[in-house]
This record gives C-alpha cells, sequence and structure tokens, in this order.
C-alpha cells in the first residue's frame, strides 16, 4: 500500500513540476526572445514616453505590440503582471518530487555502495549540501567578478569549471540517476534562487525608488538581466539532467560524470545559437549557426562512444535456455519482483510471470539498462545478453 501511495504522489508532483516547468521556462524563453528581438522606436511618441525598444509581432488571430523601457518607465502602470511565481512552483515542485523520491527513500535511489558506503542520513545532508553549496559559489563568483570588465565571460569560465566540479564529484558519492538528477536539481536552484534573491528584489527595488521620487538606480536592472541571462543557458542543461534518469546507458556509461557534462554542454550550445539568432535577425547579420551545429556534433559523438559493442553470430545464433533466463532471473530480479515484494507492480517469480513481463524485462534491464536500481544485484552485461537474446528469439518458457 505504501509503494502505491507513493505512486500516486510521485506522479500527482511530477504532473504539477512539469506543468509550472512550461510555464516557467516558456515565460523566460519569450522574454529572452524579446529582449533579443526589441528595435529601437521611431514615433516621436514612444520616444517621448522613454520606450527603448519595440516590437511588432502576430499571434492568435491578434497583432500584438510589446514595448520595453529600459530602467522603467515615467510613471508606474495601475496593473503590473510580476513573473515569479512560475518559477517558486517550479522549484517547489520539484523540490517535493525529490523529497519523494530521492531523499525519502535514500537507501534505495539516492545511495550506491559500490561507489561511496554511507547512511542514509549522510547521504541526504550531502544532497542537500550541494544545493546549497553550488547557489553560494555561482553567487560568490557572480558578486565578486560581474560587474567587472570582462566580467561576463569571468563569470561563464567561473560557473563552468564548477559545474564540471561538481558533477564529477556526484558521480563518485551517489548512484548514477541521482548523480545526474542532482546536479539538474543544484542548476536549478541557483535559477529560482536568482529569481528569488536577485530578479524580483531588484525590480522591487526600482519601484520604491520611483514611488518615493528617486532616481532609479540601473544597476539593479543590470543585475538581473546579467541572472536572467544566466538562467536561460542552464535551461537545456537542466532538462536533460532530469530527463536522463529514464536512460540507463547515460549515466551507467564508465565515465559517467564526463558524459553528463557533455550532454549539459551541447544544450547550452544550442540554446545559445537561438539567442544568437534572434540578435542577428535584428542586426540583419548571418545567423551563427555553428553553435547549434557543434552541440550536435557533441550529442553524435556522444551516441557514438556509449554504443554498444556489437553481437557476436555466434552469441545471436545460440538462444539461452528459458532455464539459463530463469536462473538469472532469480538471482537478480526476483528479490524485488515476487510474492511479498511487487515493485512497480511486476512479479518474476514463476515461469509464466516472466512471459508475462518479458518486454518489460528486455526493455528496463536489457535495452535501458535502468534495473536492477543502481545495480543492487550486481547483473553483468553476460547475463544481460542472455535476457536479451531469450527474449529477441522470441521469449519461450518451453
Amino acid at each position: 500500500m505504501e509503494a502505491y501511495v507513493l505512486d500516486w504522489v510521485n506522479l500527482l508532483l511530477r504532473w504539477a513540476h512539469v506543468i509550472v516547468a512550461i510555464a516557467w521556462i516558456g515565460s523566460s524563453f519569450y522574454f529572452v526572445f524579446l529582449d533579443n528581438s526589441l528595435t529601437k522606436p521611431t514615433a516621436p511618441d514612444l520616444v517621448a514616453k522613454g520606450v527603448d525598444g519595440e516590437l511588432w509581432a502576430v499571434h492568435g488571430g491578434g497583432f500584438y505590440h510589446p514595448q520595453k523601457y529600459m530602467v522603467a518607465p515615467k510613471s508606474l502602470p495601475p496593473h503590473l503582471h510580476w513573473f515569479y511565481w512560475e518559477s517558486y512552483s517550479t522549484w517547489l515542485t520539484g523540490f517535493a518530487l525529490f523529497t519523494v523520491l530521492y531523499l525519502y527513500q535514500a537507501g534505495t535511489f539516492l545511495i550506491d555502495r559500490n561507489l561511496y558506503a554511507w547512511s542514509p542520513a549522510g547521504a541526504i545532508a550531502a544532497a542537500l549540501g550541494f544545493l546549497v553549496v553550488f547557489w553560494a559559489v555561482y553567487d560568490a563568483i557572480c558578486r565578486v567578478f560581474g560587474q567587472r570588465e570582462g566580467g561576463d565571460r569571468i563569470v561563464g569560465i567561473g560557473v563552468t569549471i564548477t559545474v564540471i566540479l561538481a558533477s564529477w564529484l556526484a558521480c563518485q558519492l551517489f548512484a548514477g540517476r541521482a548523480a545526474f538528477l542532482l546536479v539538474g536539481a543544484m542548476l536549478a536552484t541557483a535559477m529560482s534562487a536568482n529569481v528569488f534573491f536577485w530578479i524580483i528584489p531588484g525590480q522591487r527595488t526600482v519601484m520604491a525608488q520611483m514611488k518615493a521620487g528617486q532616481a532609479v538606480d540601473p544597476v539593479h536592472g543590470q543585475r538581473a538581466k546579467q541572472r536572467s541571462v544566466h538562467n536561460t543557458y542552464f535551461t537545456l542543461p537542466v532538462l536533460i539532467a532530469m530527463l536522463s534518469n529514464h536512460y540507463g546507458f547515460l549515466y551507467g556509461a564508465k565515465h559517467s560524470w564526463l558524459v553528463l557534462v557533455l550532454v549539459m554542454l551541447a544544450g547550452a550550445l544550442i540554446r545559445h545559437s537561438f539567442v544568437a539568432r534572434h540578435k542577428a535577425l535584428v542586426a540583419g547579420k548571418r545567423v551563427p549557426w555553428e553553435f547549434a551545429i557543434v552541440g550536435t556534433a557533441l550529442i553524435v559523438v556522444l551516441a557514438l562512444w556509449l554504443a554498444p559493442a556489437p553481437t557476436t553470430k555466434s552469441a545471436s545464433a545460440a538462444p539461452p535456455s528459458f532455464a539459463q533466463v530463469r536462473a538469472v532471473v532469480a538471482q537478480r530480479c526476483a528479490m524485488c519482483h515476487n510474492e511479498q515484494v511487487i515493485s512497480k507492480g511486476v512479479q518474476l517469480h514463476t515461469p509464466e510471470l516472466i512471459e508475462k513481463n518479458a518486454q518489460a524485462l528486455y526493455q528496463q534491464a536489457v535495452v535501458l539498462k535502468a534495473m536492477p536500481m543502481n545495480n543492487a544485484t550486481q547483473i553483468t552485461d553476460e547475463e544481460r545478453s542472455v535476457l536479451g537474446r531469450w527474449y529477441e528469439a522470441g521469449a519461450a518458457t518451453r
């Protein structure tokens, strides 16, 4: 019953997380596009109002004319929409999901004793520490170097090095799935913290200065813009890190930390290509697609690197007996899928149940290599091959 309830909690939290994440990422991508697509207004009335950029767009059967005031308009409008609950809701639902899946079940999902045999409490504390420490280091780098000449480049290099080190360390300490997810959560926490500690407070300060009749300090807008730009580059790396836990060939690779770094780098390069595209189109310049090409090439290189070795003809021509298959299942799978323990609703303790769940067995243990969880039962590649050749030969039990 507990597993059933957890599955429902998992489903509902994951659903809510995806919904609010779409809202946050969608608005973030739209405003990055808008910032890089605005043109200087020529209409005297817009110039007189202090409009710094405008864009005409058509959507949904109507025309839109968004305008941007650099620093702030001369007077505050009566109705002002704030974009921040999309960010906060994404982090809150994501952290709740992380708690239910990984922290609450740390012994199963967070710890791989072949990497580091620590207690669930220690693993939980370390996982939470990753979120806090990365934010502290990232924020310090931005504070110290962000406003200097060439600061964006220095910050970019510093944050990249920090992410690489964090990825390596996570893959040394935590189970593969958890390590990848934790790095994604680490970046997502920094994104939401940017909104909470810098972007929204900066905007509130600007409004307070306007209401008090004071000159608006442009530094608040500059800092908010810098953190917003960081967020857009973090987005695709976060998404691929979150999705990776469904693909064992990624987190189960020999040098998994390098796989994670490269796939996140590919995402950042592809995102930069689209940001640069918006700027190039406004300026009438060539679109620099080379960033997307390099990002795509990295993915291709990874796919080739991680490709499984081809099966020899002799192995593929000799399907194993069901007795061999049942021996592997009994030793490596049945302890979590039996009459008493029915993990994910799958049972594998009789020939009939093995036959019934043959496709799931093949998918999870052979194709994705996601099971056994964290390879807790030490299934070998040869044993996975036995299951694979049996299924591909027809999955006969007699």
